[in-house]
């Protein structure tokens, strides 16, 4: 049996599940999934998932993979092998860049219909979860069995008096993020290497999955795959081959981040008893004056 840290590997570090030893509970920490969530879980989709080499003068090696967003500044001090002494990239070499983020109504996942939040300051509108509030149920239990039996606790009763915590979210807003993959190369053996897994990873279909933080998102490979290359030129300029990969994310956000008010997360109890104040003194129970009678 695969141990626990072995079985979530794939996990971020700060996502962690607990299952008991009979595995008869299991408690998961959601975290909010934001646009950098989506962005994450196709980086390391790539970085990790396709993880391509390719053949170099120096030996079968993976290919860097760079997200173009950081500033150049940064790329050139984070990672001095990425250029050379003149300061161009050296290749063969990936870039990713995001090109669009859409808010579709026609791409849709699982949750079609829109739920409004509840008007309150904790929100909430689709229910996760549901588990029975142990101490307070038994507090009801434990008081209605004093009742009956005259002191004895815990005495078993038909307890009708439930505590329920009901978790509930905002409902997931679904968003198509666009990425163009760019593959850099200077021979054409290196990029017939470096794409191909993008071609054969899906097989006869072209949607994958990706995963970050406990969150789930689906992908599309857009089977276009155009080429654009300076060796027809025949000229003195340096000969580069590349390929643009058009690649499409179904994903969804959760809140508005840091932006909402409102807690990602909502628990809510049901009530279980209604009680109505009575009025001693209106009814007769107290008297106006002196003292109260003595039970006897």
């Amino acid at each position: 049996m695969p141990s626990e840290e072995e079985k979530y590997k794939g996990y971020r570090p700060y996502f962690k599940e607990k299952v008991s030893k009979d595995n008869l509970i299991k408690e998961m920490v959601l975290m909010p999934s934001t646009i950098e969530t989506i962005d994450t879980a196709f980086y390391r989709w790539l970085d990790e998932e396709l993880n391509i080499f390719s053949s170099t003068n120096k030996g079968w090696k993976k290919v860097p993979l760079i997200w173009v967003a950081a500033e150049r500044a940064y790329q050139i001090k984070n990672n001095k092998d990425l250029r050379d002494d003149n300061g161009r990239l050296k290749l063969p070499l990936i870039t990713v860049n995001r090109t669009s983020l859409i808010k579709d109504p026609a791409m849709k996942g699982v949750a079609w219909a829109h739920i409004p939040v509840q008007n309150d300051a904790r929100g909430g509108a689709i229910v996760m979860a549901r588990r029975i509030n142990q101490d307070k149920t038994s507090n009801f239990a434990n008081a209605d069995a004093n009742k009956l039996t005259r002191g004895q606790a815990n005495f078993p009763t038909n307890n009708k008096k439930i505590v329920y915590n009901t978790i509930t979210s905002p409902v997931p807003t679904y968003v198509v993020a666009n990425y163009d993959v760019i593959i850099r190369s200077e021979y054409q053996q290196q990029l017939n290497e470096m794409f191909t897994p993008f071609i054969v990873k899906t097989g006869q279909i072209n949607n994958f999955f990706i995963k970050d933080s406990g969150h789930k998102f689906e992908g599309f490979i857009q089977g276009d795959f155009s080429l654009d290359n300076n060796v027809v030129n025949m000229g003195d300029e340096e000969r580069i081959y590349r390929t643009t990969i058009n690649i499409k994310i179904l994903g969804y956000l959760l809140g508005a981040s840091k932006n909402d008010e409102r807690p990602k997360i909502t628990v809510r109890e049901n009530a279980v008893e209604v009680r109505t104040p009575r009025e001693h003194v209106i009814l007769g129970d107290i008297k106006d004056f002196g003292k109260p009678p003595q039970k006897k």
